[in-house]
């Protein structure tokens, strides 16, 4: 029994006093915002560089001027990575399994794959840009593509095939060995058990990291421009090199924003939810 001193609380006294205390939350961290915020803008737009930094960086006029190629250049972006994204999943996954399986026939297989995983995250993802977009044409083989926006899309899926591949490994080794005994004992083969019940429970366990892994993809679609692809960073650098003016880059970096903002608001979503499935975020608070 409670103590003679305190009084019963009902369930609309304790709904009372969590709506209170999520107002008062809300109003301290509105206000300890507003006056961190203001500070840092008072401290920025004070300073006697602004006017400078501002007409070159935030041009109104000039961005005015350049939104429109550096927006035709982005929507190349956004192609290119929806292209690449797919390449990446399944060659990803490819690597990953291969790696996995024990098959002793797949041996040939999982050298290539332990190379191809070590050399993808071993070297700047520019520097297989690099390397891709300059050597192959090089070679002059026939059957060769030679387009900047294929080259591009080809250096890009083998670097992140290899850090994807390892997302997909690291899921898949962390489903318990129990799991698919359990699913040979009641009669599917390994293929349908690696099929119905590893990979599932791998893929939902890694997803946020591989979304990660896209956010990272959707920015470094910008480095197919050092090989010469029209897309939003080179439309970018051409209307500054016009203009003498930093703010078509600023456009560029603004378009880049609204997909990756969105993007990363929805991985974080997606890991809270897990993390509260499992039982792992218990000092986040209740739901």
């Amino acid at each position: 029994m409670p103590p003679a001193d305190r009084p019963l609380t009902t369930k609309e006294d304790r709904n009372r006093a969590r709506r209170e205390h999520r107002r008062r939350t809300i109003a301290i961290s509105t206000a300890s915002t507003v006056i961190v915020l203001g500070a840092v803008a008072a401290w920025i737009f004070t300073s006697h560089g602004w006017p400078s930094v501002r007409d070159t960086f935030f041009s109104w006029t000039w961005f005015k001027r350049s939104i429109g190629p550096v927006a035709s250049g982005f929507w190349v972006d956004v192609q290119l990575f929806l292209i690449v994204e797919a390449i990446v999943l399944v060659l990803g996954l490819l690597i990953a399994l291969i790696r996995t399986l024990q098959a002793p026939v797949l041996f040939p297989l999982k050298i290539v794959a332990v190379i191809w995983a070590d050399i993808g995250r071993g070297i700047p993802t520019i520097m297989i840009v690099y390397l891709v977009g300059f050597g192959l044409p090089a070679l002059q083989l026939s059957g060769l593509p030679t387009g900047v926006r294929t080259l591009g899309g080809i250096a890009l899926s083998f670097s992140y095939a290899a850090y994807v591949s390892e997302v997909y490994r690291a899921g898949i080794l962390s489903v318990h060995p129990s799991q698919g005994a359990a699913a040979l004992a009641l009669g599917l083969t390994r293929l349908q058990s690696l099929r119905h019940v590893v990979l599932p429970q791998a893929i939902r366990r890694v997803l946020p990291p591989l979304l990660n892994d896209f956010i990272s993809l959707q920015k470094d679609v910008a480095l197919v421009s050092i090989i010469g692809a029209s897309e939003a960073l080179r439309q970018a650098q051409v209307q500054e090199a016009l203009a003498f003016n930093f703010t078509p880059l600023m456009a560029a970096a603004l378009l880049y924003l609204c997909v990756t903002i969105p993007f990363t608001r929805i991985v974080d979503q997606l890991l809270l939810r897990q993390l509260r499935r499992q039982g792992g975020a218990l000092a986040l608070g209740p739901h």
